[in-house]
């Protein structure tokens, strides 16, 4: 297994870890799934980058980061990220349907930003179990693009971050930015996705 960048394991960890002690201790997998990327897309919209920077698949069930599933199933993960996440969370039961934290978050890995945007979303929506959160995923744009793909029998297609920038349906003020706040953070995105493409060539 490639090694992911230490930033996005540790960040996945915490995140659900965070979520997790939120909730009491113990948490829905689905649901911090959910709520983490809620979160990274209006972090996205907001300053110009996701807070985890997961790779995202439109799924049945919304969207899913595929790094954030694994390290929340302590599954098909690189040692050091296996390691690193069983210091802080745990599945509960035989189907990993449910995670626990075993111990404090470390708030270090995030910025102020990328914590407020989870108090965000958290505060929004964290009265609605998984499969509403899935309904409500089922509104956004980058999600229905991919809809008559699902319907078709396919298990997952990749989803992509510029299309996160497209508005959601009125109802969802919590990701209504102001247009020109969007387009500088639309820009800010492409132009790190364009020096990380130079570096990566």
């Amino acid at each position: 297994m490639t090694n992911m960048p230490v930033t996005i394991y540790k960040k996945a960890t915490q995140a659900l870890n965070l979520l997790a002690r939120k909730k009491g201790g113990k948490i829905n997998k689905m649901k911090a799934i959910k709520l983490i990327f809620l979160a990274d897309r209006l972090h996205l919209r907001k300053y110009g980058r996701p807070i985890v920077g997961d790779m995202y698949w439109a799924m049945k069930l919304g969207p899913v980061g595929s790094l954030t599933k694994n390290v929340a199933e302590l599954s098909s993960i690189s040692d050091e990220a296996l390691a690193y996440a069983k210091k802080y969370i745990k599945p509960i039961d035989g189907k990993k349907q449910v995670l626990t934290s075993l111990k404090q978050e470390d708030l270090s890995v995030f910025s102020k930003t990328d914590i407020e945007c989870i108090e965000s979303v958290y505060n929004k929506f964290s009265d609605k179990d998984q499969f509403e959160l899935a309904e409500i995923t089922h509104e956004f744009p980058e999600w229905i693009k991919h809809k008559k793909e699902l319907d078709r029998g396919k298990k997952r297609v990749r989803m992509d971050y510029d299309d996160f920038f497209v508005d959601a349906p009125k109802g969802y003020d919590l990701f209504s930015q102001n247009k020109s706040y969007l387009e500088m953070a639309k820009e800010s995105f492409l132009e790190q996705k364009e020096v990380s493409a130079f570096f990566t060539r």
